[in-house]
């Protein structure tokens, strides 16, 4: 089995985390490729001994690869994301961050999920992905113009708010006077979008989700419209221009320019061990079912 390994180190408890990971793969044989930037960070910290192999960019993951295991939190999965990409390499998420939608395994079950993984008892959970293009070309997004929680719209340099014409499948929506607007995946439901009142999807549903951020005209709700739907968002407002991202990557781009964002053709798999289904997360997680009355 060859594993691709990719994280970021938290100062609150990852050390054991680490170790745990590392000595149980390498205790079952597991073939290690690490992430560079990652492996040079272990090695100065004195985490790691061995000598290991590295890759420094997605052109080096390909099919010889089983999984990819990221180590943090929800935004390690989202970067651990841009570096599978199409390839169709499975991540599965070890939570060494804090709430953990997408890195699902904690550090108390270690070593009991990655078993769970050697056996392959896993199943695998497709995700949707968004892609986004921009006219004019912008640069800042021409080479990772994907994301899997969510591509935000937002004002730039300003209290102001902007305004964003939305259109679906060519016909005009609305136009949203807002601090800004998400357009989320069912992945991302549970993020950003959720925050600012957007509704919860599963992740098997065959949708997306708008919700305006602050939106000054008080009717417009979060709508959930069919995955297949093509978006066009074209932004104005008193500043030149205003900030789009991709899930946590940020471009500035110019008033007036036009948005296209849709379905990528590909997706990420995310592995999913059974007693960490998506449901039992949500319960954990939002403490649903829990009663804290006084």
């Amino acid at each position: 089995m060859k594993v691709a390994i990719y994280g970021q180190y938290y100062q609150n408890g990852t050390e054991p985390i680490i170790n745990d990971i590392f000595d149980f793969l390498n205790k079952n044989k597991i073939e290690l490729v690490i992430e560079g930037g990652f492996l040079k960070m272990l090695l100065e910290k004195r985490l790691l001994k061995n000598e290991y192999q590295t890759f420094t960019s997605h052109t080096e993951l390909n099919s010889s690869f089983d999984m990819l295991i990221s180590i943090g939190g929800d935004g390690t999965i989202l970067r651990a994301a841009t570096l599978v990409r199409n390839s169709g390499i499975p991540i599965l998420g070890i939570n060494a961050g804090r709430l953990g939608f997408l890195a699902t395994v904690q550090k108390e079950n270690i070593e009991r999920f990655l078993q769970i993984v050697i056996d392959k008892k896993y199943t695998i959970s497709p995700r949707t992905l968004l892609s986004l293009s921009c006219s004019p070309k912008n640069a800042e997004i021409q080479e990772i113009n994907f994301a899997m929680n969510e591509i935000t719209v937002s004002r730039k340099d300003t209290a102001s708010m902007i305004t964003i014409e939305t259109s679906l499948n060519g016909e005009y929506l609305n136009s949203y006077w807002a601090d800004g607007l998400i357009i989320s995946t069912p992945t991302g439901s549970t993020g950003y979008s959720m925050s600012c009142g957007g509704p919860v999807l599963t992740p098997d549903v065959k949708s997306l989700v708008i919700t305006p951020i602050a939106p000054h005209n008080l009717n417009a709700r979060p709508l959930v419209i069919p995955d297949i739907t093509e978006i066009k968002l074209k932004v104005s407002g008193r500043e030149d221009h205003y900030l789009v991202s991709l899930d946590s990557r940020i471009a500035s781009i110019p008033n007036e320019s036009i948005l296209t964002i849709k379905k990528t053709p590909f997706k990420i798999n995310m592995v999913e061990i059974p007693e960490e289904s998506f449901l039992k997360t949500l319960r954990n997680k939002l403490l649903w079912g829990e009663d804290k009355r006084n």
